[in-house]
């Protein structure tokens, strides 16, 4: 393990973009699912074959339907295609896990509880893209029988699985993570989230879950455009759709209040014509709906934004198998690092986590913390680090009991 602790000057930036594409959002509900159906084959195989076998639901996309609405009532006319694309283990020894069945119906639960008046029997239109091929490594030479590649989807037993005794990384790739947030990074997470809670939306029922936040700080100056869906159901004219608008806008400034920002220029539903009623009306509350599509990795980073001002990498952690792959597990393990160490020393950090393929998942290959210059206790934080990746096994243990969320 190669850990190299650098010295950066952190300073607040002039100026700062950070996105957050709500829980509605196609982009989220394609990351959402992929990981809910990963979470729930891994509990699955866990129960029933003793391991969470091989698979991979990070390439799951959503193709939005058609749909139709005015005041009052909105259906959809075409179904969501829902793309389960992917790797995944068929068979363990002569047991064939019935995996069209058990994807369909977890999506159906996912469907559910995230769009709860989409018909999941009528508006669901699947498409399997599975494969149970491995990644390249196997061959067909003789000495390559003592090798499980061959097997890495179809194992004979648990013995085939090595990376129940020590897993291996899948790729060589990296993970990153950066700590604390910006006020800025706060401010659209507690928008979105208040927004999207079920107190918001119990009082709200108009409100659709596809909220996308841009927002803009330069100096102490914020910008924020917001797009706010409506579920026309629940909007029986323009007055109602009007007066809704001015009730989100109402709790924005009230959470922008809370974190004392004088100068800040909102802007809700910028496409809206009201005179020729050109409105952000759905059926569902989601832009899925109508032709948008979502693919996993799209959406916002494991930390639940998008901020290109920030270190971050172009990985779709979702739908990742949590035992040994690294665009989920480094990158949530290079997060909790910089967590960890800013709760300790209250020092604004970046954590970088490399590995190789085929390494020892508990050995990355290189690890890179940055931290202010006037910092005095490098030894420590590196025996600190150094514990942290210890305990990386326990992530997914986390993943599994739902502890991180990872959009």
């Amino acid at each position: 393990m190669n850990i190299f602790i650098n010295e950066k000057e952190f300073e607040r930036k002039k100026c700062e973009f950070v996105e957050r594409k709500g829980i509605g959002h196609p982009d989220t509900l394609a990351d959402a699912l992929a990981e809910e159906l990963s979470l729930r084959y891994s509990k699955y195989t866990l129960k029933n074959y003793g391991a969470i076998l091989h698979h991979n639901f990070d390439k799951v996309g959503l193709l939005g339907g058609s749909s139709y609405v005015a005041f009052g009532k909105g259906y959809l006319l075409k179904p969501i295609r829902v793309l389960l694309n992917g790797r995944v283990s068929v068979k363990f020894s002569d047991n064939k896990i019935p995996i069209r069945k058990l994807l369909t119906y977890w999506t159906k639960i996912f469907f559910r509880e995230r769009l709860p008046r989409i018909d999941v029997d009528e508006d669901l239109e699947f498409h399997f893209n599975l494969s149970n091929q491995s990644s390249p490594g196997k061959t067909y030479e003789k000495e390559s029988k003592k090798g499980t590649r061959r097997y890495w989807f179809e194992p004979r037993g648990l013995y085939d699985l090595k990376d129940l005794t020590k897993p291996l990384s899948n790729d060589t790739s990296l993970g990153v993570g950066y700590a604390p947030y910006s006020d800025l990074e706060k401010l659209v997470i507690k928008i979105e989230n208040n927004l999207n809670s079920q107190v918001f939306k119990q009082k709200n029922e108009w409100l659709g879950s596809d909220i996308k936040i841009m927002a803009f700080r330069n100096n102490n100056d914020y910008y924020i455009t917001i797009c706010i869906p409506q579920i026309a159901y629940f909007v029986k004219n323009l007055n109602e759709y009007k007066n809704n608008l001015k009730k989100a806008k109402k709790e924005i400034l009230r959470i922008a209040n809370n974190y004392s920002i004088k100068n800040f220029e909102l802007n809700i539903n910028t496409r809206d014509e009201y005179d020729i009623k050109e409105l952000y009306l759905t059926a569902i509350g989601s832009s899925i709906e109508s032709g948008d599509e979502g693919l996993v990795g799209r959406g916002n980073r494991v930390n639940g934004v998008i901020s290109p001002n920030k270190p971050m990498s172009m990985e779709g952690s979702c739908g990742k198998n949590p035992i040994y792959h690294i665009g989920k597990v480094y990158y949530i393990a290079a997060n909790q690092i910089a967590n960890n160490i800013y709760k300790k020393f209250r020092i604004e950090n970046e954590v970088y986590l490399a590995s190789q393929s085929g390494r020892y998942l508990l050995d990355p290959w290189i690890v890179v913390v940055n931290i202010p210059t006037n910092f005095t206790k490098k030894n420590y934080l590196k025996n600190i680090i150094i514990s942290e990746i210890k305990k990386i096994p326990q992530i997914t243990k986390g993943i599994l009991k739902r502890k991180f969320r990872l959009f």
